[in-house]
């Protein structure tokens, strides 16, 4: 058999890892458009548990993914001057490249080929194969290519969002939201090495408009950034990498294969960056696609049809609370009207997945402060 992926970022790595894995006879080539130390973003973040899904099939990966990760239990909103601790929230996050360098050993360990720096233009030329792979990003070509097939619909969320790195570590995965004279800002800012943090700002688009910010530069973006957020950031610097302005898609595909064509992680729909589910759905869909392959040998047709079947009422759930979550973000201007412990209530409650008695079992000591706070203010 022979096998063919498009992006040699985690999905595709992983694909090809355990699809040559489970089939030594296979052939398994990987086409990446970039070197292979060449990554957009900084640190990846995973939820406490997101990583367990390796554990009865691949301990070993897991084993080196989690040697190098950072890790903490609470959440800190910074909202009104005031610092709101939400325990019991656990969090893991690793350097991307890292990420990519583990998995990439594993792809390379068991004779999968990695071609780097190939762009690809055109389907065709990399047609030569039983199985294709989209595992190429949210501008996928694969999906572009078969749009009509794939029944693909994008759309974009309003507010506006940069990427960026910050030159020293936060004790916790941080949210800080604040009003200023220029408007509402918000940074996710999380540490991935312990002396590097990820620190994503996002603007509402009320605020992008009336400051004119599409005009800058990436640049004069950093330096922006870098003044709104210079009392976070406490001397420390913001580090640029493709930290452009953008807004985030929201993708979705009413099928997920055609043909021997099949699409998987952000080339098959995305979930906002606000629930950190995005990578780990990646590596899921590749486990579940690589399972499905395994139980139809030599059945391509029916080894996608299994793979949708198995895999889509589990990404439609988490993918539901990922818009519900990025429509609070949209809002979170408005969402600041609130005194601080009521947003800190809506900012926790706002995927619908945590109810209150959930969430009083999970976070027993920010729940008892809600409620000491509301008997006082009621």
């Amino acid at each position: 058999m022979k096998i063919n992926i498009l992006g040699g970022g985690p999905a595709g790595l992983y694909a090809a890892y355990l699809l040559k894995r489970q089939d030594p006879g296979a052939t398994v080539n990987v086409y990446e458009q970039n070197d292979a130390h060449t990554t957009f973003g900084f640190g990846v973040v995973f939820s406490d548990q997101a990583l367990e899904f390796l554990r009865a099939s691949d301990e070993e990966t897991l084993d080196a993914i989690t040697a190098g990760i950072e890790n903490w239990r609470d959440i800190e909103l910074r909202i009104h001057g005031e610092r709101i601790r939400i325990d019991g929230v656990g969090f893991t996050a690793i350097a991307r490249l890292k990420l990519l360098d583990i998995l990439r050993e594993k792809a390379l360990s068991v004779g999968a080929v990695l071609n780097h720096q190939r762009i690809i233009e055109d389907i065709k030329d990399i047609d030569d194969a039983d199985l294709v792979i989209g595992a190429d990003g949210v501008n996928s070509l694969v999906r572009r290519t078969f749009e009509e097939q794939f029944g693909t619909s994008v759309d974009y969320f309003q507010n506006h969002f940069a990427w960026f790195g910050a030159t020293r570590p936060f004790d916790y995965l941080t949210q800080t939201f604040k009003r200023v004279p220029q408007g509402a800002f918000n940074a996710h800012h999380y540490r991935y090495t312990p002396t590097m943090s990820t620190f994503l700002v996002e603007v509402d688009a009320a605020t992008f408009k009336r400051n004119d910010l599409a005009r800058l530069n990436e640049e004069e973006t950093r330096q922006y950034c870098e003044e709104i957020f210079s009392d976070e950031l406490d001397g420390a610097s913001l580090v640029a990498n493709k930290s452009h302005w953008r807004q985030f898609p929201k993708i979705s595909s009413s099928r997920w294969s055609t043909g021997k064509y099949v699409i998987v992680g952000d080339a098959l729909r995305t979930a906002h960056f606000s629930i950190g589910s995005g990578t780990r759905l990646a590596l899921e869909d590749v486990q579940a696609l690589a399972k499905a392959v395994a139980q139809y040998p030599g059945d391509v047709s029916g080894a996608l049809a299994g793979f949708e079947a198995e895999r889509r009422p589990i990404v439609e759930k988490i993918v539901s609370a990922a818009n519900k979550s990025a429509e609070w973000y949209d809002d979170f201007a408005q969402h600041m009207t609130l005194p601080a412990w009521d947003f800190a209530m809506s900012y926790i409650s706002r995927s619908g997945r945590i109810d209150l008695d959930r969430l009083r079992a999970n976070s027993p000591v920010f729940t008892s402060n809600y409620d000491n706070w509301r008997a006082a203010h009621s």
